[in-house]
This record gives structure tokens, sequence and C-alpha cells, in this order.
């Protein structure tokens, strides 16, 4: 059975840093593109960051150079480090595995963790 478990989230200042945790459990974790998401409310979900089974990642422009996302195998975890937070990254992060179909990034697992809050104020 699928677990994801994200953590980390808060509430903080504009300009702090976050570093979320994703533990996940029942796929095999270092064979998996994994990622993070994100939804405001009123908004769809969005892919925000993406790490291959290489180490390679991939992000969101408006999250490029501020936020960093890295695996550890080991643990079966991945993070996401942000910096420079701004109030437009206010939402609930998730992560899940990243699929390509065609010239799509769809998520791999149909449900979801519980998800992780992170507000930014002004």
């Amino acid at each position: 059975q699928v677990q994801l478990v994200e953590s980390g989230g808060a509430l903080v200042q504009s300009g702090g840093s976050l570093k979320l945790s994703c533990a996940a459990s029942g796929f095999l974790f270092s064979a998996l593109r994994m990622g993070w998401y994100r939804q405001a409310p009123g908004k769809q979900r969005e892919l925000v960051a993406r790490i291959e089974t290489s180490g390679n990642t991939n992000y969101l422009d408006s999250v490029k150079d501020r936020f960093t996302i890295s695996r550890d195998n080991a643990k079966k975890t991945v993070y996401l480090q942000m910096d420079s937070l701004k109030p437009e990254d206010t939402a609930v992060y998730y992560c899940n595995g990243v699929l390509r179909t065609g010239s799509q990034l769809v998520p791999k697992f149909g449900s979801w963790g519980p998800g992780t809050q992170v507000t930014v104020s002004s």
C-alpha cells in the first residue's frame, strides 16, 4: 500500500525559509521520479519541482533559484528546501511520483497524502 506523508509546513514571514519532508513507503522509491506539488486556494494543483532517479532536478519557473528538491533513497524521503519565500508560495504542498506520458507529466499515484500547509505572510 502506497503511503506518502508530508511534513514541515508552517507559517513564515516573507523572505523566510522552510524545509519540507515526504516519507514514502509501499513502492520502490529509488526507481521512481519524485515531485513536489502544491495547491493554493481556488487554484489547480501544480508540479513545483521534480527529481529524477539520477538526481537531476527541474523546477517551475516561479520557484527556480529559490527552491531545492533532493532525495534520500535510503530513507525513502524526498525534501523541498524553500528559501526567499513569497506570499504567492502559500499553498498546501504534496509529494507524489511523476510519470511522463508523451509530452505531459502526471502524478504517479491516484491517492495523495495529507499534504502540509505553507503560509507566507507579507
